[in-house]
């Protein structure tokens, strides 16, 4: 599996660790499935920036094409209108308030992106790769694409379906421009057979292979039937195919034909994080008119799976789109951040429901982690007045402990920073939780500091600074995932104050050990977790 990280030289340094959600269609307000996704790069971004790296993050929305257009018309507004009040009344403020922390937010009605995609598609003109001609096919507009016959289902009555959102397909006939995509077919396969790594997982790595093996056709890259999208540049009568238009994002962005600088030192993505349903156009189109515009493929295309409820994928067009909110008005932000990347390995389909995240919410932030913190720094209130103790002599508990946080560092970095498997690294890490609740059950703390001699005292202060120093590596692990949380836990040991902002510590050194300092005023702060019970719905 190739590596994600930031090893390429930009022109001026270091190339960025970029990496992208896709952009967003604002026909409807964002719902569970827009928020994972895009949580999931945040998650891997903040992990990237906590070592040490050059990060950049993109996000954004998707503003052209006939559903908006339609969209707009049934509300009885311009679509620009749509889309600015969507952009600004329902995306932007929802990854605020889910503590996202992209570099950028790109909107391809802006002139910045529209005058770029231009330039591109001019260039393939320019170069013969574009043709003229015309085409007749079944048409989804929900997915903004021409299907082919194994895309389609068949109803009860014969109708055609689009199998993602099992509405009627239209027969569309008219005159568009087309992309010789069906000369990259060879091209494709043997990048994809050099790159064994650039399609996540390995069932999406097979579909792609599988899907171009069978031969390619070739791509119609503009529409003549209606006007909301960006105009071809030599025949304004057409409009840019939508999706030629959202891909040209991920360049647009970082400043192509614009700031060569940047997009040197930032192009291409390491990583497009997508949903399935969208794999082809990333991992066939998008690589195809990078080659054919000379310019550097993404080192890697992630699609994660479907969020399932009642047996049919979330979607407002399915009638299942559940807002965050719904659910961090009762967990929390951070507890809401923390589920889905814990509850579903990344790339597979998984099931919400209201009850699995109430319990794992229980058993393992509430009990597990929330109530480790307040014991400890309670004890530390308790038997030393506040002021975390030194150790004094480390046994073999200890050092079990040590080993235990090693394991936990080495194999969350791995995981959630290289292989984007945030189930395995969360799992490390909450492992190592559990390893320290059972170091303190088994040490009893409270019947040592029974014993006040100076022994007894000394280890008192081994078992709690072994405990707070844990805590310390686990605020650091954790902020990628639960940012507000981990500042509470950090600020709770005195962290700040001795070791400095939590964002600035770098999760691969989490585990060296004795970097929480004697003397270190630790507090006991708000429950990190309430009791679902305590907390007002």
């Amino acid at each position: 599996m190739a590596a994600t990280g930031s090893e390429k030289q930009g022109a001026n340094g270091v190339k960025s660790f970029y990496v992208s959600t896709p952009i967003y269609y604002v026909n409807d307000a964002p719902h569970l499935g827009h928020a994972y996704t895009t949580v999931a790069g945040d998650v891997l971004t903040r992990w990237h920036r906590q070592r040490g790296e050059k990060v950049w993050f993109l996000t954004g929305t998707d503003e052209h094409g006939q559903k908006i257009m339609r969209t707009a018309e049934a509300n009885d507004v311009t679509p620009q209108a749509w889309c600015d009040k969507l952009v600004e009344e329902a995306w932007k403020p929802l990854w605020e308030h889910l503590n996202i922390a992209n570099d950028d937010f790109i909107r391809t009605t802006q002139k910045r992106h529209t005058d770029r995609v231009q330039e591109f598609v001019q260039d393939l003109y320019d170069k013969d790769e574009i043709y003229k001609g015309g085409y007749e096919g079944p048409y989804c507009v929900g997915c903004e694409e021409y299907k082919l016959p194994g895309d389609l289902i068949e109803a009860e009555d014969g109708t055609k379906l689009c199998a993602v959102h099992k509405k009627p397909v239209e027969i569309l006939k008219e005159e568009n421009y087309f992309f010789k995509l069906s000369e990259y077919g060879p091209k494709l396969l043997e990048f994809y057979e050099a790159n064994p790594g650039f399609i996540q997982p390995e069932s999406a790595r097979n579909e792609v292979v599988n899907f171009v093996k069978q031969g390619l056709e070739d791509l119609s890259i503009s529409r003549s039937t209606f006007d909301w999208g960006v105009p071809v540049p030599w025949d304004e009568k057409h409009v840019i195919y939508v999706w030629i238009d959202a891909l040209l994002n991920y360049a647009t962005a970082v400043g192509y034909n614009e700031n060569p600088a940047k997009f040197d030192e930032t192009f291409p993505a390491n990583v497009h994080l997508i949903g399935k349903d969208i794999l082809r156009f990333h991992a066939v189109i998008w690589p195809a008119m990078l080659m054919a515009q000379g310019l550097p493929v993404p080192g890697r295309v992630a699609a994660n799976g479907w969020l399932m409820v009642g047996g049919e994928k979330m979607s407002k067009s399915n009638l299942t789109g559940i807002k965050p909110q719904d659910l961090t008005s009762h967990f929390g932000v951070d507890a809401y951040r923390w589920y889905f990347l814990r509850a579903i390995a990344f790339g597979q389909d998984g099931s919400f429901s209201w009850e699995d995240f109430s319990a794992r919410y229980t058993s393992e932030l509430a009990n597990d982690y929330g109530n480790l913190a307040s014991r400890v720094a309670a004890m530390v209130g308790k038997y030393f007045d506040g002021a975390l103790p030194a150790s004094a002599a480390d046994g073999e508990a200890e050092k079990a402990v040590h080993e235990g946080l090693a394991k936990a560092v080495a194999t969350a970095d791995a995981k959630i920073g290289e292989e984007l498997d945030f189930q395995a690294g969360i799992l490390a890490i909450f492992d190592f939780v559990k390893q320290v609740n059972g170091y303190i059950t088994e040490q009893e703390p409270w019947k040592v500091a029974k014993d006040e001699s100076e022994e007894g005292r000394a280890r008192l202060a081994t078992i709690l600074y072994t405990a707070a120093e844990s805590l310390r590596a686990v605020a650091v692990l954790l902020n990628p995932i639960m940012p507000d949380t981990s500042q509470a836990l950090w600020d709770s040991l005195g962290a700040e104050a001795s070791l400095g902002a939590l964002a600035a510590q770098p999760v691969q050194d989490a585990a060296t050990w004795g970097q929480l300092p004697a003397g270190a005023t630790v507090t006991k702060g708000a429950v990190l977790f309430p009791r679902l019970e305590e907390k007002k719905d």
